[in-house]
């Protein structure tokens, strides 16, 4: 309330009887003006303090504001100020305490609030910071910062379309606001919406060329657009702005990886440990790395240093298990994807990690692997049962149809040694092809798939609704999945059943445990009729000889005479992944040497350090040689052939036998000895090597395995025999007989879609 001005002539307030203009007038207005001098010299002073913080003179800005309280210690945007340097100093409990301060002398000071917000923020209290934000744009609706600030915590929380709106509010309010479009950018890739992402960074980087922050966030939306020349040149456009941006070099790091320059990789991955040494996400790219160079151990301990720092780290957890199972380590890969899983249980990679490894353990019946299988069902497929749309293709049982292949390895890739003989085979006037290609980095092998494809689409970047999406615009009338539960696949796009007719095949050996996928893929060989219909959620569709089509190189070497002949003693190899190779197997080729006792194993692909160590000491306390012993590394095809011809006898691997590398091992002439289990992944070598017609190499139990062991070392004439013989035996078999092959699957095709269109 305003005083009531006193008139000159009027009695003075003071009493003394006097005119006020003979009195107190005088002093007033002294008082006055000294008041109005003391209020100019605060305003200036505030003025230069804040002119001194925009410039980052924050020590001169400081001294200012501390004399301001000085004279007043409740000055508002004094307390205030002081708390935002304590800020950009990273004092928060000081700035929290000095911003909380000018608030209890202006509790309507909204850009207080918004700053206080900022604060518990970075001190990771979301929900305060949020409740900051809101009470800021209560006070002062077209603040725009505050918005960009609400949606930044929004976004943290999850609740990303509540973010977007504050970006969008933020923007309409401030259309050059370049730090929004980059947020903006940023939670939009979050939502899948990568084009729209891309737009908003772009505009942010028009407005602000220098920000390097946008250039990172648009490197990020490209990446996962699959456009990585791109993607690393916003990268170290960002870096070049800001030389100690850990999460720029991280994040190159990772596209430098995917475009297979792992030593540029690992070094910025290095480059972001030496700025924060805390930096998790950092220590889990630089132990993925080092999985890809073979260096297990080294990965191990990163993902250690990862999880040490973030013991919430989902993706460590999960990754860590991959590493554990190419060590052999199963039970602890099983235990890595538990945690991730128990940390988030909608996790669908991890969950498919899961299914795959429990594959691979001997100990567990059909039965067992088929509930772990429905409670990926239950999580991830019937939740998608919303979203399934009445499909209206037309049920003529004989038109050409329409058939989509959904893939992450139309490249240089096991599964693309089948799915070639296949797809370059087909009968265009009675199927058209379309493949959706999950491949980030192309090769010849993807050249060669698109030329096979009527239609090519790359699903790179799209989520799986888009994906699906895409598939229900092109009226696909049988879906096959060539992936399983194996590494990029798009299983939550079948659980969206897009098409009407939906097969699993090739890339896993088992059942992918969702009701919207309506067949698997198999043999007789594999799955017998009748025993094995209650582990699978899909019904069985059996192929009339194996389910495995091979095409030869033609770059293989030829065949070299048996080793055996000259050095007088057999060699075993495994030329299969290291994972493979678990604890019954190792008894079973623990056992073999010791049967006979001049043979000698060949390994490769067995991880230098620790598991290496492990299998030494595990056939020598058995009383076995390390000099019988030989291990290697993966190496590539060509070495890989070469190293078979070392070798007299492949040996199949017990839990999860060999399908490629049995393959190969027969076309270099080396017979394959297999001992059959119960599952499917046990019987693959029953179903090649009888497809070849080398059933004789195929043992039902293991007095059987042992008594063909010693039969073939005490007849090394007609091993060596069936050596120079055996590719071309294999050339005139039903497994490369890839059009005889093509008919059969498209004879299946044509079968299922005539029940989906009511023909018996």
């Amino acid at each position: 309330m305003m005083m009531k001005k006193i008139e000159r002539n009027a009695p003075c307030p003071c009493g003394s009887g006097k005119k006020y203009k003979q009195c107190c007038l005088k002093r007033d207005e002294a008082l006055a003006a000294s008041r109005r001098a003391e209020t100019a010299a605060v305003s200036n002073a505030l003025k230069a303090a804040l002119e001194h913080y925009h410039a980052g003179r924050l020590l001169q800005a400081e001294a200012i504001y501390q004399q301001v309280l000085q004279a007043d210690p409740h000055h508002p945007e004094a307390l205030h100020f002081l708390g935002v340097i304590a800020l950009h100093r990273g004092r928060n409990e000081i700035a929290i305490e000095l911003i909380g301060k000018a608030l209890l002398f202006k509790p309507d000071y909204a850009e207080a609030h918004n700053n206080l917000g900022l604060v518990l923020k970075d001190q990771g209290m979301l929900v305060e910071a949020v409740e900051h934000y809101q009470q800021a744009l209560s006070i002062k609706p077209n603040f725009a910062e505050a918005h960009n600030n609400l949606g930044i915590a929004l976004k943290d929380q999850g609740q990303l379309d509540k973010a977007v709106w504050h970006y969008h509010e933020a923007l309409s309010i401030k259309p050059d606001f370049a730090l929004a479009h980059s947020n903006f950018g940023f939670a939009l890739q979050a939502q899948g919406k990568l084009d729209e992402a891309v737009e908003q960074c772009c505009k942010a980087i028009a407005l602000k060329p220098d920000f390097a922050e946008a250039h990172a966030n648009l490197g990020s939306a490209l990446q996962k657009q699959g456009k990585l020349a791109e993607t690393v040149e916003h990268y170290r456009k960002a870096l070049s702005l800001k030389p100690d941006f850990t999460e720029a070099h991280s994040n190159l790091g990772v596209v430098l990886q995917a475009q297979g320059k792992l030593d540029e990789a690992v070094g910025h991955y290095y480059q972001a440990l030496s700025i924060n040494p805390n930096y998790a996400e950092a220590h889990n790219n630089l132990a993925l790395a080092l999985q890809a160079e073979g260096k297990l151990d080294e990965a191990l301990e990163s993902y250690h240093k990862a999880l040490s720092i973030n013991q919430n780290y989902v993706e460590a957890y999960n990754n860590q298990g991959n590493t554990f199972k190419d060590q052999g380590r199963l039970n602890e890969a099983i235990e890595s994807y538990h945690r991730a899983i128990l940390l988030k249980p909608d996790y669908v990679e991890a969950r498919s990690n899961l299914l795959y490894a429990l594959n691979f353990h001997a100990d567990l019946s059909r039965e067992e692997i088929y509930r772990a299988a429905q409670e990926y069902e239950a999580l991830i497929g019937q939740p998608l049962r919303s979203t399934w749309q009445e499909h209206n293709n037309d049920k003529n049982p004989n038109r050409r149809l329409r058939i989509g292949y959904i893939s992450p390895d139309f490249r240089n890739h096991a599964v693309a040694y089948f799915a070639e003989p296949i797809l370059s085979n087909h009968d265009k006037s009675q199927v058209e092809i379309y493949c959706y290609a999950e491949v980030m980095l192309e090769d010849e092998i993807t050249d060669r798939f698109r030329h096979y494809a009527d239609h090519w689409h790359s699903t790179v970047g799209l989520s799986d609704e888009a994906v699906a999406q895409m598939v229900r615009e092109h009226r696909i009338d049988i879906l096959v999945d060539l992936a399983g539960h194996t590494a990029k696949n798009r299983l939550p796009t079948f659980a969206r059943k897009p098409a009407p007719v939906q097969i699993t095949y090739l890339g896993y050996l088992g059942t992918t445990g969702l009701s919207a996928m309506d067949y698997i893929l198999i043999d007789h060989h594999v799955e017998p009729e009748g025993i094995a219909d209650a582990g699978y959620s899909e019904h069985l569709l059996r192929l009339p000889d194996s389910l495995w089509c091979y095409r030869p190189s033609a770059d293989a070497p030829e065949i070299s005479p048996l080793p055996a002949l000259a050095r007088g003693y057999l060699t075993f190899g495994s030329f299969n992944n290291f994972n493979k190779v678990d604890q019954s197997t190792l008894e079973l080729w623990a056992e073999l040497l010791w049967v006979l006792p001049t043979s000698r194993l060949m390994m490769l692909s067995v991880p230098e350090g620790e598991a290496r160590l492990r299998l030494t000491h595990y056939f020598v306390n058995l009383g076995i040689d390390a000099e019988r012993l030989e291990f290697h590394g993966k190496l590539p095809i060509a070495e890989f052939r070469h190293k078979l011809l070392e070798v007299d006898i492949t040996l199949d691997p017990v839990t999860v036998n060999g399908a490629t590398t049995t393959c190969e091992s027969l076309w270099m002439g080396v017979p394959v000895l297999s001992l059959v289990g119960v599952r499917f992944p046990s019987r693959a070598g029953l179903s090649i090597l009888s497809t070849v017609g080398l059933s004789d190499f195929v043992a039902h139990t293991r007095e059987d395995y042992f008594h063909l062991a010693v039969h073939l070392a005490d007849n090394l004439e007609l091993l060596a025999e069936i050596r120079t013989g055996l590719r071309a035996h294999v050339a005139t078999s039903p497994l490369i007989d890839e059009i005889g092959f093509t008919r059969n699957l498209e004879s299946l095709y044509r079968d299922v879609w005539g029940k989906w269109c009511g023909v018996t």
